[in-house]
């Protein structure tokens, strides 16, 4: 049963893939504004959105291990499972906001990068997690997970600063479309092939996001049995 819920949930995930690109492409019209360069909207912001929501599990993770490592040491070691899930694909979804985000610059102003709040702030979290990252693969020791787990929350800091650096101050990149100044919004035209891709990168990211649980919870497993046969021997 397990793993047919899990070959549904990868087939529907591919089909909302795909519609989500049909959407996108071909039934949202062009911006009166940009034309076809808003298409990458739909690509844009629903990375940020998974990127954000990853973090924040990450972020949930480590509040998690620091809380219980020493009176609930099982249940920290799942927690701290999610954190680094969380961040490791949150850090694949933030590239990819960084990567769609100067190729439209470059087509919009002209140039494909300005140290702009928005674009700086977000490059900033990038760097805080792929330095949780980095800390995760190369350091060692009992006390690492501590670590990671207090530099994953101070990145953490980081993801509301992003979200609300174009509200906060003025910057060259867009006015949220969402929740911002009086005529802010969508077109309703556009609105479907967002939603669409909206829940077709999270239904992705959270295919990839238990892969990762997964394989890091089978690492811990493997840790924890070889530390005790090196105790008994």
């Amino acid at each position: 049963m397990k793993k047919a819920a899990v070959s549904l949930y990868v087939v529907l995930t591919i089909a909302l893939m795909l519609w989500g690109y049909y959407q996108a492409i071909y039934v949202a019209p062009n911006d009166a504004m940009q034309g076809e360069l808003f298409r990458i909207f739909y690509y844009h912001v629903p990375s940020a959105s998974v990127a954000f929501l990853f973090f924040a599990i990450s972020l949930a993770g480590s509040i998690g291990f620091l809380a219980f490592r020493r009176s609930r040491p099982a249940f920290a070691q799942i927690s701290d499972a999610w954190a680094l899930s969380g961040a490791e694909v949150g850090v694949v979804f933030c590239t990819v906001v960084l990567t769609t985000g100067p190729l439209w610059g470059r087509r919009a102003w002209g140039i494909w990068w300005t140290w702009d709040a928005r674009l700086t702030t977000t490059l900033v979290l990038w760097l805080i997690y792929v330095s949780y990252l980095l800390l995760r693969r190369f350091a060692a020791g009992p006390q690492m997970q501590t670590l990671a787990a207090v530099l994953g929350i101070f990145g953490a800091l980081d993801v509301p600063i992003v979200y609300m650096s174009n509200r906060w101050w003025r910057t060259q990149h867009p006015a949220p479309v969402f929740g911002g100044a009086e005529g802010s919004g969508m077109d309703p035209s556009m609105v479907g092939a967002f939603l669409w891709n909206m829940l077709a990168w999270f239904a992705w990211g959270t295919l990839i996001l238990a892969i990762r649980y997964s394989v890091e919870r089978q690492h811990q497993k493997i840790a924890a049995h070889q530390a005790q046969q090196a105790l008994d021997a």
